[in-house]
């Protein structure tokens, strides 16, 4: 119960709505009992949010991420970074240096130097220890109101029910004033340890500015959903007065250059827009784009995937050739394009583009899946298991490819292998029934002694894990 309690404080403090935590005077717990909240931390936040899987858009994250970290001194945590499906505009760090932005967010940036402001702010967090200050305080200020702040958030997510309403508000009557005191300094000092890092890894500070701006203007949620206090908390106006008066004292003459256009930016902007942004805002947003810059090679890959997830793969084809046309070496745009015809049915030309994307030296794990696929739909199973192989070789996490190898090795009668395959891809999924299920199958129906020793050895693994799994407090 404690660590539950020591998640629902980090929960809190962390969210980037106004209504941050309060510096405190020394360490509430250690590096390593940090580490160890990292499990329960995780899992509720995997409960409640939908992951982007999208190794083009975690790729770029990481990179900028890992950028901002290396002009920093030694951390004492191994940083993640994710994104998460959901339109509203936030971002929070966890324990030992898990770090999750919106695709909302991310949608509504219109730079890295935006991104750099944003992950630099929150690896701020974790570096100045502010999730151990936060649980030091928590034990002060009382766990009630934490608790019920933190179940008003989770419980509002899909759309605030009553219950959660009536949980944060009542919870925040209590401890009003005692919140509004966490915020401003830790989030000041966030910013400050923050900018420095940004700019010495090359990045324009004011893109931090430009995005708390719009975080400013922007209702992330309803009234009904989450008390106005929340919203309204002037920490913000605070960070957007000290981030300009530090840009304004340090100005430095303006260059006579152009930026170069961040093609991974704009590739992942793109993608995030097209494939994760709700439908009808999309298609709206692109529509406009296309009408005011139909040359422009991202509106049109962006559309293309659009349509692609909507159904409409023919016209998508279209868009993505064009989009192809001004880069015709761009890795993404033609992996995207094999794509769409493989989900077309059009397995030879799937089978043409997807190879072209394979032969660049960058290794891109989504189109050798596809690839794989495509071998296996064009009734070449061995060359579609090799290629399986050879992916999971280099990727092992990498889940999908688990999956399809199982189902391959099913439709080919060696069952063994089939209950192999899928027993990893749902322990990897932490579906841990169906992991379990698969891998008694396979130990049935194995008959290689290693490969019998290795689902054992799994199986143990998973009924630890699941007997290990924190309670879901909110279902």
């Amino acid at each position: 119960m404690k660590k539950i309690q020591k998640f629902i404080a980090i929960w809190t403090c962390f969210m980037i709505i106004p209504g941050f935590s309060l510096p405190g005077i020394a360490f509430g717990i250690t590096t390593a009992e940090e580490e160890e909240l990292t499990t329960e931390f995780l899992f509720y936040t995997f409960q409640n949010y939908k992951v982007v899987d999208d190794s083009v858009v975690i790729e770029y994250v990481n990179k900028v991420g890992q950028k901002l970290l290396s002009q920093m001194p030694p951390q004492p945590f191994r940083y993640h970074f994710y994104v998460i499906k959901q339109d509203s505009y936030n971002a929070f760090a966890g324990p030992a240096g898990h770090i999750f932005i919106n695709s909302g967010l991310l949608e509504a940036m219109e730079s890295e130097d935006e991104l750099a402001g944003i992950l630099g702010h929150e690896i701020s967090h974790v570096n100045c220890r502010h999730i151990s200050d936060m649980i030091e305080r928590s034990k002060i200020t009382g766990m009630a109101t934490l608790a019920g702040v933190a179940a008003g958030i989770l419980l509002g997510i899909g759309g605030a029910s009553e219950a959660a309403s009536a949980v944060t508000v009542g919870s925040l009557a209590a401890g009003q004033s005692v919140s509004l005191a966490y915020s401003r300094e830790n989030e000041l000092q966030a910013d400050q340890t923050g900018l420095k890092y940004i700019e010495k890894a090359g990045y324009d500070v004011a893109g931090l500015l430009n995005i708390l701006k719009k975080i400013r203007n922007k209702t992330w949620y309803g009234s009904d959903e989450i008390p106005t206090y929340l919203v309204t908390h002037p920490a913000t106006e605070d960070r957007i007065s000290y981030i300009g008066s530090w840009l304004q004292s340090r100005k430095q003459p303006i260059p006579n250059t152009e930026k170069m256009p961040n093609y991974d930016f704009e590739t992942t902007h793109s993608r995030i827009l097209a494939l994760y942004t709700e439908k009808s805002m999309a298609f709206s947003k692109l529509k406009n784009s296309m009408k005011q810059n139909p040359k422009d090679p991202y509106t049109q890959y962006a559309y293309g995937l659009l349509l692609s997830r909507s159904g409409d793969r023919k016209n998508a084809t279209v868009h993505l050739k064009k989009a192809l046309e001004k880069r015709p070496f761009d890795q993404v745009f033609i992996r995207d394009l094999g794509q769409t015809y493989f989900l077309d049915g059009q397995y030879e030309l799937a089978l043409r583009f997807l190879e072209s994307s394979a032969s660049i030296p960058h290794f891109d794990p989504e189109g050798e899946l596809y690839l794989a696929r495509t071998m296996k739909e064009l009734k070449r199973p061995d060359e579609a298991i090799q290629r399986y192989q050879e992916l999971l070789a280099q990727r092992p996490q990498f889940s999908k490819a688990n999956f399809y190898l199982g189902e391959i090795y099913g439709e080919m009668g060696k069952m063994g292998d089939a209950h192999f395959h899928l027993g990893i891809y749902y322990k990897q999924e932490k579906n841990y029934k169906n992991a379990i299920f698969h891998l008694n199958k396979a130990l049935e129906n194995l008959s290689d002694p290693e490969k019998k020793k290795s689902a054992q050895a799994m199986l143990g693994i998973v009924i630890e894990e699941k007997e290990n799994q924190p309670d879901n407090l909110y279902k």
